[in-house]
């Protein structure tokens, strides 16, 4: 499992999540398996961990353990998955399916990235695909063959953070009237003339970032995932999330805030808060040195830890 993806922040978020040895945990992003195992470890032989992920790849990595269940589906579909649990079990009021904890690690795994086929990468020219989950239907090189001029800035912009993203979106415009764009070599090459001189690896990982993002409708996947957690954990129950760039960040933390992506408190008649979740750690938690120092990629990881409280929510 390490040789796929070495789990960041793996204390600390294994740590803040488990509250009841005995409970049920759900890993929204299982991956290479790193946070799944450890959390087994901390489990009892009572203990159930459900664990999600939409790439085929992950789902080989599977755990022999009796107390795993391994779903392959998009961890946007937790909620629906815990709910349908727990009618399947006789339980016809979903506010008792009692979800312990639930973790999330919105990482790409070290495997999605070293694979070269699988296009997520400037570092190989192969084709590009970006697709974590293989049967989807549209891929990178789709997505600019076929999207509009004024769609490709507005997702190069909002997605990938480039200042020049109207100038990217007409050099790929005007280049693909020539030849398609299928490769990540064939992607380069376009952009080229507005690399900046000594960060051009950087320049690209912000548009290698909006594709991928756009391709797995990762932002839309994340707020669905958010708004299902509070209608499936237990009050008391912790939400686990770890971040690597900043929309990630933002809505994570605007959600554990106010109850949505806005980040708008709403009160009751008496002032209070109606957030289903208070926040654990104000500031979040961040890898320390030693770990960066063996882990490059976990170096811009941000954890933040959520409580459910009693409020009722039906959120979906």
């Amino acid at each position: 499992m390490s040789e796929y993806h070495t789990p960041v922040l793996l204390d600390e978020s294994i740590t803040a999540l488990v509250t009841n040895p005995d409970g049920i945990y759900v890993d929204a992003t299982f991956g290479g398996g790193g946070h799944t195992a450890e959390l087994l470890s901390r489990l009892s032989e009572n203990g159930t961990v459900i664990a999600f992920d939409r790439d085929s790849d992950a789902i080989h990595n599977k755990i022999d353990d009796p107390r795993l269940i391994l779903v392959h589906n998009n961890f946007r579909f937790v909620h629906n998955y815990v709910i349908c649990q727990a009618y399947e079990n006789g339980i016809e009021n979903p506010q008792e399916a009692k979800i312990d904890g639930i973790l999330a690690d919105l990482g790409v795994s070290s495997h999605q990235f070293d694979t070269a086929e699988r296009g997520f990468s400037f570092r190989y020219d192969a084709p590009l695909d970006m697709r974590m989950n293989t049967a989807a239907p549209t891929t990178a090189a789709d997505v600019l063959s076929t999207y509009e001029q004024n769609d490709l800035e507005r997702i190069f912009r909002i997605y990938g953070e480039v200042d020049n993203a109207r100038k990217v979106s007409q050099l790929i415009a005007t280049a693909r009237q020539t030849s398609p764009i299928l490769t990540t070599g064939d992607l380069d090459k376009i952009l080229a003339p507005v690399l900046p001189k000594f960060a051009g690896h950087k320049y690209l990982a912000k548009i290698y970032q909006a594709l991928r993002i756009e391709v797995n409708q990762e932002m839309k996947s994340l707020e669905k995932f958010l708004a299902g957690t509070a209608s499936c954990l237990k009050p008391g129950g912790r939400l686990v999330v770890i971040t690597y760039h900043s929309l990630e960040d933002r809505m994570v933390k605007n959600f554990i805030k106010s109850g949505n992506i806005s980040g708008e408190v709403q009160k009751d008649f008496y002032g209070n808060s109606l957030s289903p979740y208070k926040t654990v750690n104000r500031k979040p938690i961040l890898p320390q040195e030693e770990e960066i120092a063996t882990n490059t990629r976990a170096r811009s990881a941000k954890l933040r830890i959520a409580e459910r409280t009693d409020q009722t929510t039906d959120q979906r």
